[in-house]
């Protein structure tokens, strides 16, 4: 093809027509864009392709992790609750100990001596320049924000799991009432942090404390009468926010399957 173009360059400046040959060359010029406008629109058109075929496969995932970030989350919702509400009833018998039965206090105490900790699943869109690939700018939005809307829900969660820790422990075992506690978590409590709400902890075959404590020590401690007033003042707000990022999430899987293209 070039040999062709060439002998009618040739053929045109040995019969000396300059302004034929002019003519030809601006054509040939045109030709030759308009090939490389064409080669850059196919180039153009296979990357997209891929890059659309991408979206897709990062759109099935996200969806996943969403989906599984949102049941973690329900999860966590309701083990809160649950200290919420023993915390609530822990105060009653604080307040009337005379009409609380011992083992539904020790109950009560094993349910609030937890940290329920949201751990969603990460994923490295933005460092990963992989965000580039989702076109839905709203999706896109509230993916580059999700980071930063758990913030609030993590400082919580954290400032209870220190108390947890660092605090209720120590007064459990200065009651003197760990051993209690603790079969009451393994035999009598719902094992709401597991993962398989049908799976229980095997029942462990030991009876309580021996040198019992009484509903009265118990309930005079003001220790731990703080403790419950935490738990209920970290877990309540840590469930409002909570609920915030379930409306997130659901909001994001919402626009994650308007562009789905299904089969």
């Amino acid at each position: 093809m070039i040999k062709f173009f060439r002998k009618i360059r040739q053929n045109l400046l040995s019969k000396g027509e300059t302004s034929q040959y002019l003519k030809y060359a601006i054509g040939e010029i045109v030709l030759v864009v308009i090939g490389i406008l064409i080669a850059l629109s196919i180039n153009n058109w296979n990357e997209e392709r891929k890059n659309s075929t991408r979206e897709q496969v990062i759109l099935k995932q996200l969806k996943e992790d969403y989906q599984a970030n949102l049941i973690q989350l329900e999860q966590k919702i309701e083990m809160r609750n649950n200290i919420i509400n023993s915390g609530i009833k822990i105060f009653k018998a604080i307040d009337y100990p005379e009409k609380v039965n011992r083992d539904s206090l020790i109950r009560l105490i094993g349910n609030i001596n937890q940290d329920p900790t949201f751990d969603p699943v990460q994923n490295d869109l933005t460092s990963s320049g992989n965000l580039r690939l989702i076109k839905n700018e709203k999706l896109k939005r509230k993916l580059s924000n999700w980071s930063s809307d758990i913030v609030a829900l993590t400082e919580l969660e954290e400032a209870w799991s220190n108390i947890v820790n660092q605090h209720m422990e120590y007064e459990i075992a200065k009651l003197g009432i760990s051993r209690d506690v603790v079969n009451s978590w393994i035999n009598d409590s719902d094992q709401l942090w597991l993962l398989d709400k049908n799976q229980k902890i095997t029942e462990t075959n030991f009876e309580n404390s021996k040198h019992s404590v009484s509903v009265i020590e118990i309930t005079s401690c003001k220790e731990l009468e703080g403790i419950v007033a935490s738990a209920i003042s970290f877990n309540k707000p840590a469930n409002i926010q909570s609920l915030t990022l379930v409306k997130r999430i659901n909001e994001i899987i919402e626009l994650i399957d308007s562009e789905i293209k299904e089969k």
